[in-house]
């Protein structure tokens, strides 16, 4: 179980106590929670070390008990119930077809290809069709039918060629679990993960079909995403239950594409790198919100940031990962 030291809760004292008790409690990540003070997009930090929260830090926003929008981190959640439904026999694995799996979410006159887009192609964001995201995102959500105007785009690549961010292709595979179960992407949520985990999850957005929104506009709390994050850290385990099953977390953590934009690589919801001779799995939500697992450091970071402003690669996102980079990685020692 995850515990929250004495060292933590006085990280959470007023910004201008931080310094001085960080230097009295020689916390060795000292450094990261002074450069979080500085960034003024930045809303929480949260470190857990070994099972034990070091470093648990409101800057600024809701506190770290209070659900906030994770915004695409909701992505890596989703990728986590798709492989506690194939768990549980709801799917028969990451190569069935939309066409077998939910044909009434398949709009007539959509391009043949679509019925045979995989479980993977929507996991990997690599189904090919035109995005929904960035300048697509507003025309999307405002569409009657967010799964017909996803799957009736037309392909950009071929199915599985190459990585195309769309929140519009992780909403199908949304959609897709509530068909194959008949039930709401909520309650899997609630019973898969959030009682496992001991966690809330809040209802959100839901499309017009009554779709929860898949890939976007959760509310996780900081220490909901850390037990999250250390869930996977732990092969699926959380206090001695098992929640997902390991083989399911090793295959998240292997590449399969990579992000054209922060170049770094893409397996079942995660985002993959490298750095301090460390790998590193990354959930990543607009703003800057993000859950960071190191297995062989035995770390999980969160951070969470304001979700209207963003955090572009070269930018606030860029700030985030120099800071996980110079100030976090290097004073967590393999585990």
């Amino acid at each position: 179980m995850t515990r929250i030291t004495r060292r933590a809760l006085m990280l959470s004292a007023p910004a201008l106590a931080l310094p001085g008790i960080l230097r009295a409690q020689s916390n060795p990540f000292a450094a990261a929670a002074r450069r979080a003070q500085g960034l003024d997009q930045l809303h929480s930090l949260t470190i857990v070390k070994n099972g034990e929260t070091v470093v648990a830090q409101r800057v600024r926003g809701p506190g770290l008990d209070t659900p906030v929008n994770v915004k695409s981190v909701s992505k890596t959640v989703v990728a986590a119930l798709t492989g506690a439904a194939i768990d549980r026999n709801e799917l028969p694995g990451l190569q069935a077809k939309l066409g077998d799996l939910a044909p009434r979410l398949i709009p007539s006159g959509a391009d043949p290809r679509v019925a045979l887009l995989t479980v993977e192609n929507l996991l990997t964001l690599q189904a090919g069709l035109e995005r929904t995201s960035g300048g697509n995102y507003g025309a999307w959500v405002g569409s009657r039918n967010w799964i017909a105007d996803a799957l009736g785009r037309p392909f950009v690549a071929e199915p599985g060629a190459r990585m195309l961010y769309s929140t519009g292709t992780t909403h199908v595979l949304g959609a897709v679990l509530a068909e194959v179960t008949g039930r709401s992407l909520l309650s899997l949520s609630r019973e898969w993960l959030g009682a496992p985990l001991g966690i809330d999850i809040p209802a959100w957005t839901r499309d017009p079909q009554g779709f929860y929104m898949g890939g976007n506009e959760m509310a996780l709390a900081p220490i909901a995403l850390a037990r999250f994050g250390e869930m996977f850290r732990l092969n699926g385990m959380w206090q001695g239950n098992r929640v997902l099953p390991s083989a399911w977390v090793s295959d998240s953590f292997r590449a399969r594409t990579r992000s054209p934009w922060s170049g770094l690589g893409y397996g079942l919801g995660w985002f993959l790198g490298n750095a301090d001779g460390a790998r590193f799995a990354l959930a990543r939500g607009y703003g800057g919100q993000v859950v960071v697992v190191v297995p062989d450091r035995a770390l999980t970071i969160v951070i969470t940031s304001d979700p209207t402003r963003p955090a572009r690669s070269q930018g606030y996102f860029g700030d985030l990962l120099a800071m996980i980079e110079q100030d976090i990685l290097p004073n967590a020692p393999r585990a």
